[in-house]
């Protein structure tokens, strides 16, 4: 099985269309939480991405899509994979990862 790694891209200022959502950081905390009770034999890595500041060219490459507003965020990536935006749904994100370890 691949190593799985999710990855919630956000800021700390919320966008416009977002202000009475949960922050990115409260989403990727929530997420990990979820996540990992539904698939607690599974290893699962869980990263937040500040996009003011990504670490890696991937993460540079959905900063950018997200401020040039391709994305809105919270984005959740998947292995690669955007997967949910703004207001992530559980049942697709659960649905890709069965995918992955399918």
């Amino acid at each position: 099985m691949l190593p799985i790694e999710v990855t919630v891209y956000g800021a700390e200022m919320k966008c416009a269309s977002c202000v009475h959502l949960p922050s990115a950081k409260e989403t990727q905390e929530w997420l990990e939480a979820a996540v990992t009770r539904k698939f607690p034999n599974i290893s699962i890595s869980f990263i937040y991405c500040d996009i003011t500041s990504p670490q890696t060219e991937e993460q540079r490459q959905f900063s950018k899509k997200i401020l040039d507003e391709e994305f809105l965020y919270p984005l959740v990536v998947i292995n690669s994979d955007p997967i949910a935006e703004g207001n992530p749904r559980l049942k697709k994100i659960f649905e890709k990862i069965e995918s992955l370890i399918h």
